[in-house]
């Protein structure tokens, strides 16, 4: 009697899915030894200055950053800020339906919004171009990386903003790379 043998994946595939496994194997540990940083941001004005802060921070051109929070607790509104720091103009929106928004400052900078709270098929990622997004130069903000995890690359800053009882937002930033290690430093 033979015995039965699985198919192997093809060439093309077999690679993909083992960066997958492997980025989610890494993400987890990694968090856990990263430099932290919490904030507190008792207003939306806050919120306004900790973006101006982080627009100054040379670093921030090809950074990837991660944010994650309950709806409502103000990603969409930091990016928002962040983009105004950064020169943008015009509406700034979620890209909650358009899953990427890109942008780009006056003095060239790219900058792609990714919110992947809709995101449901990792088919998408590449029918999208995501990777090749992540793969240019610029700056990269994600919402709700979650959803599109062993996807993404391995951020520079994972930020969870939550919402307290009184308004404020309670900021708390890790930096597991050394780009985001840069960051955390430029940061008062």
């Amino acid at each position: 009697m033979r015995k039965a043998q699985l198919a192997r994946p093809s060439a093309d595939l077999a690679p993909q899915r083992l960066r997958v496994h492997r980025l989610v194997m890494l993400h987890t540990p990694i968090l856990e030894t990263a430099p932290r940083r919490v904030w507190r941001w008792g207003s939306e004005a806050d919120t306004e200055a900790f973006a101006r802060q982080l627009a100054a921070s040379p670093a921030l051109g090809d950074a990837f950053i991660e944010l994650h929070g309950d709806l409502g607790a103000g990603k969409t509104t930091f990016v928002r800020h962040l983009l105004r720091a950064l020169g943008i103009t015009g509406r700034v929106k979620s890209p909650t339906y358009a899953v990427v928004e890109p942008h780009e400052t006056p003095a060239g900078l790219a900058i792609s919004h990714f919110d992947f709270y809709r995101f449901n098929d990792p088919l998408e990622w590449e029918d999208a171009g995501f990777r090749d997004l992540f793969a240019a130069p610029g700056l990269k903000l994600a919402e709700w990386p979650e959803k599109a995890a062993g996807l993404l690359p391995v951020a520079d800053w994972v930020v969870r903003i939550d919402a307290l009882d009184d308004g404020a937002r309670q900021v708390q930033v890790a930096a597991p790379t050394p780009l985001g290690v840069r960051l955390l430093q430029d940061m008062p």
